[in-house]
């Protein structure tokens, strides 16, 4: 086994591969969850998701064909829809672009537009790297990477910080002490 193949088979990669197809599992399985349980996973699964994309190694390609996308519109408004349902009133929320210089007005943004679009990534990273040719793998890991720098890594950021509002703002705490003395 020569270094690179070593890589694509690392324990930092094969955690980040089992965290992501959890994560999809779980969401596509959200309608026979209560909105009280998504927000309990997602809370604990997003700073997970960060932390396994942010230790992928950088990757050379041999072969920058080999990318493939799977997760089909058709599919993502599903996701999207189930998701929007769920999350009712609370699915729109605000924040603060930081990319913008010198400004401080708050961005309009989606929990369910945010998980779908994270979902989407984690998707094809799971089925990109299960396909059995080496270049297909090392594709999964290099885009994976690079869509945590550019995409998906913000949205966790952004999202993350709702749903710990949701879960442990006043009106909410109540309810979710009955869930959590349950598990």
């Amino acid at each position: 086994m020569d270094s690179g193949t070593d890589l694509i088979t690392s324990r930092k990669v094969l955690e980040m591969l089992t965290v992501a197809n959890d994560f999809c599992l779980f969401l596509e399985k959200a309608e026979d969850y209560s909105r009280e349980e998504i927000l309990l996973y997602l809370q604990k699964v997003c700073p997970l998701l960060y932390l396994k994309a942010s230790l992928l190694p950088e990757i050379e390609v041999e072969n920058d064909e080999a990318t493939e996308h799977f997760v089909t519109e058709e599919l993502w408004e599903n996701m999207f829809n189930i998701l929007r349902q769920k999350f009712g009133n609370d699915d729109i929320y605000y924040f603060i672009d930081h990319h913008v210089r010198n400004t401080v007005e708050a961005e309009k943004s989606s929990i369910a537009e945010n998980i779908t679009d994270i979902y989407q990534d984690m998707k094809d990273f799971v089925l990109l790297y299960q396909k059995p040719l080496l270049t297909s793998k090392e594709n999964a890991i290099r885009d994976c990477k690079n869509m945590f720098e550019t995409r998906f890594g913000y949205r966790l950021v952004n999202v993350h910080s709702i749903l710990h509002y949701l879960l442990f703002h006043e009106g909410e705490k109540g309810e979710l002490q009955d869930i959590l003395e349950t598990l």
